[in-house]
């Protein structure tokens, strides 16, 4: 069902920040230090020299539960088009697995035994393993003295880990020569988004919170026009079901006009809603947003773009290469920073996150 707030909340800084008892506004505004913390480690580690042993046969990325779902999905689509590699995305490490191969993983569940055991096992075949965990638990013992591990610096909640694994990954990849990513522009660049979000600015100057008010009171339909920006829905996705208690609909825009009982909501999903219809009223429209999202730029996207518009004239467009000057990376984790902190201030709004104690804040 779509989610109904208090709006009047969004403008209130001093509200919001009572309300933000659990500490996640500051806690998502800490992605651009989460990636500097990594990319620190990683120095620390000697990562690129550690991992430089010529070309892998395949680079492995393990897809566990959580964040580490949707960063293994993004680094996929980042890598695919020119990778010269294979990039294999699987639940846990593949039983063809050798010493030639590099696996690459995240979790914030310190006890997830299978993919102990998993990475133990890489470990064991002479796998490269790379590992962004915490320090403690079966998961970090699996590959101690045998693997490289990225533990977190910069305390958050699991459901905001996403930036500290994705500085991994792309880190991981930079040592392999598989991609060339700028972590630390990355991290600059996450840190204007954090300021243009921040919870002092008014909703008309603030695209996290404009974004929390257009999907307030509809179904989010997260459609990508291109492979990364999908990527990018299915992270908006969970972040709106993490802190929002908000379904999505994520799908690449062709695969989701295909369908067409939802193509013809979506199409009609953009009048306002009868304030004297029956809200239990089964047979009444659902509610729709269409945001089409956009992260590559070209010609196949240039067109993919007015052929969606063109079909829905009243769809959102959201293409950060309008606003900031940046390759693809960081164009998807801006975006991807601007859903999460969309999500926790429609969660505060409409009161789904709530409590206070589930995470305390770092202190100086």
């Amino acid at each position: 069902m779509p989610t109904v707030l208090d709006d009047s909340l969004l403008d209130d800084p001093g509200r919001l920040a009572e309300a933000d008892s659990s500490g996640l506004l500051r806690a998502a505004a800490m992605a651009g230090a989460q990636v500097r913390a990594t990319a620190e480690l990683a120095a620390e580690l000697e990562l690129s020299d550690r991992l430089d042993r010529g070309r892998p046969r395949a680079l492995v990325l393990i897809d566990r539960p959580g964040v580490s779902r949707t960063l293994t999905r993004l680094l996929a689509a980042l890598l695919t088009p020119s990778c010269p590699v294979p990039v294999v995305v699987a639940e846990v490490v593949p039983s063809w697995i050798g010493a030639l191969d590099v696996v690459f993983a995240h979790t914030d569940d310190p006890g997830d035994r299978e993919l102990a055991a998993s990475l133990e096992r890489a470990a064991r075949y002479g796998a490269s393993v790379v590992l962004s965990a915490p320090a403690e638990g079966p998961v970090a013992a699996a590959v101690a003295g045998k693997g490289l591990l990225l533990a977190p610096r910069i305390p958050v909640p699991p459901e905001l880990a996403f930036p500290r694994g994705l500085a991994a990954g792309l880190l991981t990849a930079n040592a392999l020569g598989l991609l060339v990513s700028d972590v630390q522009a990355l991290a600059d660049q996450l840190d204007l988004e954090a300021e243009k979000d921040y919870l002092a600015r008014e909703s008309f100057a603030n695209p996290a919170k404009a974004l929390a008010l257009r999907v307030a009171d509809r179904v989010p339909l997260l459609w990508g026009l291109d492979p990364v920006a999908v990527a990018v829905g299915e992270h908006a996705a969970h972040a709106f079901a993490a802190h929002a208690a908000t379904v999505c609909d994520v799908e690449d825009y062709r695969q989701a006009l295909a369908r067409p009982a939802l193509r013809r909501a979506a199409q009609s999903g953009g009048r306002e809603r009868d304030i004297f219809a029956d809200p239990d009223d089964p047979s009444g429209d659902i509610p729709t947003r269409v945001l089409l999202l956009s992260v590559r730029t070209g010609p196949a996207t240039d067109a993919a773009r007015y052929q969606a518009e063109d079909l829905l004239p009243g769809a959102d467009v959201i293409a950060p290469a309008e606003e900031i000057e940046a390759d693809e990376i960081v164009r998807a984790a801006v975006l991807a920073l601007r859903f999460e902190l969309a999500a926790v201030y429609l969660g505060l709004a409409a009161g789904s996150i709530g409590g206070a104690g589930r995470f305390a804040p770092a202190t100086a």
